[in-house]
Formats: structure tokens, sequence, C-alpha cells
């Protein structure tokens, strides 16, 4: 496989700003002072038609002037320029560059013609880029910054990939404040050519990145992110927001990169199939993708709480519970040794609650510790940790007490003591997460951030990003990933598809679709056709009582809305009655399936589907009349894995009724996944199917049978002319 283009881009000696100057009003020039400023190693050339000196360095009029062939190009002028820009940096020799320019494809049509026209001249140069539509790359090992605004000095352990630039560039001062560093963050615009799933995959590879976070507006190759992301998240914790799943945010994101959204569904889906944990929030992303870059991995499931308020603790244990966790009882050694050092009324059991002391150091080095070499615990949250804020808080009840003393010499008199309590998560290997009321304003809150332990604003948000660590512990553990062996594609079903489409059918009637599902594994109905009542009576005593009668016609798609399914027919005149009912209703002479009633309590629903852009996939879930309303489903890519199918069962809400249910015995969860193995092979080995609806996918006994079936067949004249 051929290196990463990234590894260059964003290690460059040297680099060329097509668009930098001396007014610091526009773009260019603070894409070229945060290079400057942030103490880039290399060699930069400004590049500008005029003037002969930009941020006191030489300027050079033409790429021609330059007095080496720069490793990278950063362009931040109009479109049009960017175009003539890009082939004289290729035809120099420059293989990588930073499109900041906007005015393509996000602008419409002239735009897509405009950036079609800039892929063309970089592959005619063999030159990599990203962008356009972009706000530029960090790399905090390097260091280089070519965004607009200043970045952190010290390198951090967070990668960041966004489909905004905002994200990357405008965010920077905001992570300040709460300790966060990137180590390398980069705006993918467009995508016309270095696309998310790249980055990622850079990501991935880079040894200073411990965690990923990536914004996401949509995904163009679905099939190369879920692959590249499979053999990161293992290993590495990646979390992701998109926000294309509703109108709007599919609409905003177009206009704002071009990006081709999908329904929401799709993507919660795409996401578990590769192990990357999805957040809801731009904060997420960086709060937790932060605790998930600089603690420790979690080894269990075991939380630790310490607060000095039950409130918080309280706040704590339930949304870690809910995430997951287990609070255990701490064994009566370990409250024996905490017992002496609270308050009497003060509880131990786990949270410990220290209630309120001015003793810091006993709830932020001394219990913590105990708790962590106890053995009794898997991670740890705090809250309470506060010492300069809550004095300045304080100061104005206080100064008549303490003499007008001024703040600053109080502040100035308090002395060290943290530094044992921020080296313990890494000291001990168990993760931490702090939440405290107080930001970096606060010495306690400041020394956490500085030493990389998460410092979060509510006991909430702590507790989420521990979650968060829990959840990458079972990624980490689950089973790993098999691609699958696709069968051979099935005569029978190609003969199937091959006379409908023959006969210029949109759809497969029932027994046509059965037999498709059959040809591939799939339990159906045994099951007659019948054209005449006499047929159905006849059908009806050879298949035995009760049986099913229902319309079989390719054009009518859903029976029961129009009453034309039968059930529980119990003699021969029931079923010659239903037969000659139905051609009443159904206006026409039309034909008919009959077949034994399958008995069974619980519906499912099993299918596929495909999305423009997203390729096909297989659904699953809970079935029946009530599935449009509780939508209790799960999805996954096509083709599947073993592990996909088994993974999708356990995700629905409703995943109890599976097991032993009711004096009902479990689901045979092996026919269960080969149900969704077949529909994810049908999926892979048709193209020309576009849609398969079973519903309801009926378990009896234990074994689920397709009792109705849907099969809708592609437009064959899609994507012609």
């Amino acid at each position: 496989m051929s290196e990463n283009p990234l590894h260059l881009l964003m290690n460059p000696r040297s680099i060329a700003v097509a668009g930098a100057g001396n007014n610091f009003m526009k773009m260019g020039t603070l894409n070229a002072l945060s290079i400057v400023k942030d103490s880039f190693p290399g060699r930069l050339y400004p590049v500008h038609p005029r003037e002969k000196t930009v941020l006191g360095l030489p300027a050079f009029a033409t790429v021609a002037d330059l007095p080496e062939t720069p490793d990278l190009a950063v362009l931040i002028v109009p479109a049009d320029q960017a175009l003539v820009l890009m082939d004289e940096f290729g035809k120099r020799g420059t293989r990588r560059a930073i499109v900041i320019s906007a005015g393509f494809r996000e602008t419409g049509p002239e735009g897509v013609l405009k950036e079609r026209a800039l892929v063309e001249t970089a592959r005619r140069h063999s030159m990599r880029f990203v962008g356009p539509n972009c706000m530029g790359i960090l790399n905090t090992g390097l260091p280089l910054n070519t965004t607009v605004a200043a970045m952190d000095p010290a390198p951090g352990k967070l990668g960041f990939a966004s489909q905004s630039g905002t994200y990357v560039a405008q965010v920077l001062p905001y992570l300040q404040r709460r300790g966060i560093r990137f180590s390398k963050a980069l705006s993918v615009g467009n995508e016309a050519d270095i696309t998310l799933a790249d980055v990622l995959e850079y990501l991935g590879e880079d040894e200073q990145t411990k965690a990923i976070s990536l914004y996401v507006e949509g995904i163009g190759d679905v099939e190369r992110f879920l692959a590249v992301a499979r053999k990161i998240t293992p290993c590495k914790p990646v979390i992701a927001q998109y926000i294309g799943g509703s109108e709007a945010g599919a609409r905003a994101g177009k206009s704002h990169t071009g990006a081709m959204a999908g329904p929401d569904y799709l993507y919660e889906g795409l996401f578990r199939q590769a192990g990357i944990i999805r957040v809801h929030s731009v904060e997420d992303l960086y709060g937790i993708g932060w605790a998930l870059a600089s603690q420790p991995p979690i080894r269990g499931t075991r939380i630790g709480i310490v607060t000095n308020s039950g409130g918080p603790g309280s706040a704590v244990a339930h949304t870690c519970e809910t995430g997951g966790f287990t609070m255990p009882r701490f064994s009566d050694a370990l409250q024996e040794k905490i017992r002496p050092l609270i308050p009497p009324h003060a509880p131990c059991i786990n949270p410990v609650d220290v209630t309120f002391m001015m003793d810091i150091n006993l709830i932020t080095d001394t219990i913590p510790e105990m708790l962590m070499k106890s053995g009794e615990v898997d991670g740890i949250v705090l809250h309470g940790a506060m010492r300069s804020g809550f004095i300045a808080a304080v100061y104005p009840h206080l100064k008549e007490l303490i003499n007008d003393a001024p703040l600053e010499s109080i502040l100035g008199s308090l002395g060290g003591g943290i530094s044992n309590a921020v080296r313990l998560p890494f000291t001990h290997g168990i993760p931490m997460a702090v939440s405290s009321f107080f930001g970096c304003e606060d010495d306690y809150s400041k020394m956490y951030m500085d030493s990389g332990v998460p410092v979060f604003d509510s006991p909430e948000k702590a507790a989420h990003a521990m979650n968060a660590l829990l959840r990458h512990y079972h990624i980490r553990n689950r089973a790993p990933h098999r691609d699958p062996a696709l069968p051979a594609e099935c005569p029978a079903a190609r003969r199937v598809l091959a006379e409908a489409r023959a006969k210029g059918r949109t759809s497969l009637d029932e027994h046509a679709a059965k037999t498709l599902l059959a040809a591939y594994g799939v339990s159906v109905t045994a099951e007659k056709l019948v054209d005449t009542a006499e047929g159905a009576a006849a059908a009806a005593d050879t298949l035995g009582y009760p049986v099913v009668l229902k319309a079989c016609d390719a054009e009518i798609l859903h029976k029961t809305e129009k009453g034309l399914v039968f059930l529980n027919l119990r003699s021969r005149g029931e079923a010659a009655a239903a037969f000659t009912t139905l051609q009443e209703r159904a206006g026409r002479q039309t034909g008919a399936v009959i077949y034994k009633m399958v008995m069974g309590e619980r519906e499912l629903i099993a299918g596929m589907t495909r999305h423009p852009g997203f390729g096909p996939c297989v659904v699953f879930g809970l079935g029946g009349i009530y599935t449009e309303a509780l939508r209790d489903l799960s999805f996954r890519v096509a083709p599947l894995s073993e592990r996909d199918a088994r993974e999708m069962q356990d995700e629905i809400r409703a995943s109890k009724v599976l097991g032993e249910f009711r004096r009902m015995p479990a689901v045979n969860r092996d026919a269960l996944t080969a149900v969704l193995m077949a529909l994810s092979a049908i999926a892979v080995l048709h193209p020309e199917v576009a849609e398969i609806d079973i519903n309801p996918l009926l378990v009896s006994g234990s074994n689920p049978v397709a009792v109705d079936a849907l099969v809708v067949l592609a437009d064959p004249t899609a994507g012609q002319g």
C-alpha cells in the first residue's frame, strides 16, 4: 500500500504561502503569521505579486522566482487564481498543497467545474492536497500551524479531523482554557482529493496521537472509511459527531462543504460497526476526546467516586451506572482505612463523600490513591478539587475578617501540594476524570489540566467521559473482525430476478421474493400458488389447517392495508370464500399464495436498503405493526461479518425478547445470524435488488421464519444518460 500523502504534507521542510501579505485584515496574512509565530522550524516563502517583503521575510512575485521547490504550497487566493497557482506549483515540482481558497463545489454547478479542474491539475502533476474550502492544519509535534489562530505551544495527544474549519481554527483559545491540546488537527474542507478516511488513517498511524475526534457532515467513500476505522479502533479510540442526519443538518452541510449526507440511522450503524464512539456535541468531541487521549485505558467496569458533596456524587453514580459501570461497595478493609480520615457522618462505601472539608489533599491525593492501590476500582471520578478559585469566590465575605489582606497575598501563601495528585492516574494506570465548577482560574483545576488530567464543568460530563473509556474497553475486547466469505451467486435467485426484469417489473411478488430468500438459506413458509377458489380449497386440504391466504401480485405491495390477507382459515369453505373475497377487493383477477399458518408471538423485521452514496445496508429490529412507530432498529453496512450480525441483535432496545421470555424459548441466534448474513450476500451479489423487507420475521418456537417478504428492484435506467 502506498504511503499516506499526509506524512509529507504535515511535516514539510519548506512552505510557500500564496496570498500572504502585510494587511492583518486579510486571511492570508493571518495564516502566514501563524506559521511564523508558532515556530515552524523550516523555511517560509511568501508569494505576493507586489510586496517585496511580507512579515519581515523576502517575498516572491511568482512561483518561478522561489529559491527552491517548496515541499508544501498553501493557497489563500480567489478560486480562479488557485487553479493557476496549483498548475505553477505543480510544474515547479511541489507535490503537496493546502487549498484554503473557497468558491468551489460548495457554491453550486460552476464551483463543481472549478473543483474538478483543480483535481485534474493536481493529478497531472502527481500532487496531493487538502481542501479546497478549508482552514488549514496543525501539527504540534513539528510545530506547524497554517490556521488563523495561535496554537498552544505544548504538544498534545488528541488528533482531530473536521469538515468544518472553525472547529480546527477559531476554537483554539477555547481549548487552551480547558487544557485540551491537539497532536494533529486537519480541516478537510470539500475533500476534493485527501479525504476524511485518509486523515483517519494518518492519525491512526501517528504515534503522538492517542485518540481521534471526527466532525462529520457526510462520508463519500463509506466502504474505505469503514475498512480504515476497523483497523484503528481496536487499538486507538475514535469518536465522532455526525450532523447530516436531519433535513436541516443535511441542507447546511451541503451548502457548507458540499457533503453527501445520509440518514442518521445509517451513520449510527456505521459508527457502531466501525467501533467509533458517537457523541452529539462538539464540546464532547473535545472534552471526551481529550479524556480518551490523555488517560490510561480502563481495564474493567468498576467505578470509584470521590466527592465533597452528595449531589454531584449521586449524579456521577447514576450517569456511570446507565453507561454500563458497576459501582462496587468497598470492602470492609478499605472502608476501615478511609473512615478515620473523614467526618463520622460521611459515607465511605462508594461514593466516598468527604462532605465540606478544607483539607483538599485528602480528596485529591490521599483517598484517590487508596482506591487505586486497593485493586477495587478500574476508574475514578473526582468532584470538589478546588482551592484558589474557591478562595477568590468567598474573598468578598472574608476580607474584613482577615484585616483586608489583599487576595493576591492570600493566594500567594497557598503553596503547592498537588504534584502527586496529578500523577496518580499515570502512576497506577487507572484513568480519572475531574469535575469542578471552577475552570483554569483555580490552581487545582489548572494543575490537573496542565498535567493531562481532564477537568469537566459538571459531574455528569466527567461521568460521560468515563463512560466513553468504558465503551472503548468493550470495543477493544470484542471479537476481532473477519471479512465474510460471500457465497457463490445462486442460479435460482438469478432466474427469479431475470424473469422479473424481462417482464418489466419493479418488484417481486411475495412468492418470488421468498424464492429469492430461500435460495440463500432463509427459512420461508412452505406455500402453494393458486388462481381459483377450488385451487385454494384443495391446497388448504393438502397443507393442513389453519392456513393463510394472501394476494400474490408484484403490483400489490401493501396487502394488509388493502384487506388482501386472510388469517386462520380452518376449512375448505373458508379458504374458497377467502379467495373469492380477495378477488373482489383487488378489483381484478390476481393470483394468491396459501400456506399453513406459522405460530409465534415474537415478530421481528429484517431487510436491506440502499441510500445514494452510502451503499447497501442490512436492517434488523422489532417487527410487526409497530415497526414504524417504535423504530427499534439496528443497521450495518454490507457485507456483514458474523460479528456484525450478532451485534445487531444485541443493540435493539427489545433484545431481551430474543432470550427466554415469558415461557418462550430463546431465539436460535445462529439462525437469526444466518438470515442477516443472507440479506448481506444478496445485497452484494445482486445490485439490481434495491430493497428487501421481511416483516414479520416470525419466531416459531426458536426459529425465525420469513412469513412475508417484499423485494423492490432498482430502476434499470438509474444513472444512465
